[in-house]
């Protein structure tokens, strides 16, 4: 049976509601979230045994975080507690040609300020099978680049798939050094990268691009160079997304493993309920296909754009939806209708 581990920082989220902006708000709607726990969740919901590995703060607040993570049914064996707070993200949800905004409030909190030792990665990883980590968690501090690369390394020699999103928020890169002096590093044990091209190639210090996803002759070229600058990379996955206003999105994928280029459609999602952790829900989505059938490439790249496209639907951060609500979607059922 795999088992999948996710490192990261979980989040409390602050939301403006019903589409006020942040100078209209006199309240805002609570939530948890964040890239690599988001996945766990996925994972999670779609039968795969999926562990949470963080640090959280040893007060109400990181209790709460605690309470969620365990009412999602996420491993926490591995939490730690410590620091002094909590992240926080503000949210201001987009609608229509206005778009969403984010304002972090995270700097110095329990993830951000991890000591070397805060965690067993061999402990950690025995049993796994599979070990999920995104550009978001290099970028919070020194110290929690460096635990992502000890983490890496143990990974690699234990043997386990090393998946990365490579998520790159330029408002956290601050503490001192660019993604091109940190995640050459971290990506040459990765075996799976989920991103753009060309933030692959801005993350790996190389010129952009400008890749034309339509264009199947170019593609697999640009794919194989970053195939030669991570040298254990084994797939690399993009999410398509046009984004034709804050709630209307088109949502497609590819998938290459050094020898094809695997399409989905490209889907309509309209009205845009919540938009924040699409990718990761894409992420979710692709890992569990992957897990599921090795062999059956199509099929995890559409369960991908179907997560994704389902996590539109969803208020929050995490992805609330079964391999059956998927299935369905990929039958062609987006009518919406009440299920009796």
């Amino acid at each position: 049976m795999s088992k999948v581990v996710t490192f990261g920082e979980i989040m409390l989220r602050l939301s403006t509601e019903r589409f006020l902006r942040f100078s209209q708000a006199k309240t805002f709607g609570v939530t948890y979230g964040g890239g690599e726990f988001n996945v766990a969740v996925s994972l999670n919901n779609l039968g795969v045994s999926a562990d949470f590995v963080t640090r959280l703060p040893s007060n109400e607040i990181g209790d709460t975080a605690l309470q969620e993570i365990k009412k999602i049914g996420v491993g926490d064996k591995y939490i730690t507690r410590g620091g002094d707070r909590l992240g926080i993200y503000f949210l201001e949800t987009g609608a229509g040609t206005r778009a969403s905004n984010v304002v972090y409030d995270r700097a110095g909190s329990s993830m951000a300020t991890i000591t070397k030792g805060c965690f067993d990665w061999e402990a950690i990883f025995e049993g796994a099978t599979w070990f999920h980590w995104s550009g978001i968690t290099p970028a919070i501090s020194e110290a929690a680049a460096l635990e992502c690369l000890e983490a890496v390394k143990v990974a690699s020699k234990m043997g386990l798939t090393i998946s990365t999103d490579l998520n790159y928020r330029s408002k956290l890169w601050k503490w001192g050094k660019e993604p091109k002096d940190v995640m050459p590093e971290l990506l040459n044990y990765s075996n799976l990268i989920l991103g753009d091209i060309d933030t692959a190639f801005f993350m790996l210090g190389e010129d952009r691009v400008g890749p034309n996803y339509q264009d199947e002759k170019s593609l697999p070229v640009l794919y194989d160079k970053l195939f030669k600058l991570c040298p254990n990379l084994k797939q690399v996955a993009t999410t398509l997304r046009y984004s034709v206003s804050a709630s209307h999105q088109r949502i497609g994928g590819l998938l290459y493993d050094g020898e094809q280029v695997y399409r989905a459609h490209i889907q309509e999602v309209t009205p845009v309920v919540d938009r924040v952790g699409s990718g990761d829900a894409f992420m979710g989505g692709l890992a569990f296909g992957l897990i599921d059938d090795p062999i059956n490439k199509q099929r995890a790249v559409d369960i991908a754009v179907a997560s994704c496209c389902l996590k539109h639907t969803i208020y929050g951060d995490y992805n609330l939806v079964s391999l059956q609500d998927i299935e369905r979607f990929m039958d062609g059922d987006q009518s919406g209708k009440v299920s009796r």
